[in-house]
């Protein structure tokens, strides 16, 4: 049965889809779509290794929370694809710089390492990021065609 899970595709969005925000529940592990108050699909995801609280510094494996823009595509990643999250925001720099630590940054939503693409949906068991947002490569890919540059993004505890 996991296996059937792991591998079961799910009927892609139409062609012209687009979402107009995107939320990530990091309790729910989950990355949501949405058209308005439409929900349009929502993705399990793994997070940072570190998942409970805001990101703080430069390598402490945490995913940020608070509310950000999807600002550009890379479609050349070693993730398969990403999406790059506009942390650090001026307030996440402050905060950091605040306790003599550096923000991080290159967060992402992104798919599987290449060469990991196998493991399908199995990845969400486990918090492997360093702070980024991962999906399968066939959700990523679903993803970049209908979120665009300049989405806002919230990223809840």
């Amino acid at each position: 049965m996991i296996a059937l899970w792991a591998y079961w595709p799910t009927p892609a969005l139409p062609r012209d889809a687009r979402a107009d925000h995107v939320i990530v529940r990091k309790a729910d592990r989950t990355l949501s779509l949405y058209r308005g108050p439409d929900l349009m699909r929502s993705y399990r995801v793994s997070l940072g290794t570190e998942p409970f609280g805001p990101k703080q510094w430069l390598g402490d494996g945490r995913t940020p929370e608070g509310d950000y823009v999807i600002d550009y595509h890379k479609p050349n990643s070693s993730f398969h694809r990403a999406l790059h999250i506009s942390y650090p925001s001026p307030l996440d720099v402050a905060n950091a710089l605040s306790r003599g630590v550096e923000p991080g940054g290159l967060i992402m939503i992104h798919g599987m390492k290449d060469g990991l693409r196998y493991l399908g949906r199995l990845h969400t068991f486990l918090d492997w990021t360093d702070g980024c947002i991962a999906v399968t490569n066939s959700e990523i890919e679903e993803i970049s065609r209908v979120v665009a540059d300049g989405t806002p993004i919230r990223i809840e505890p």
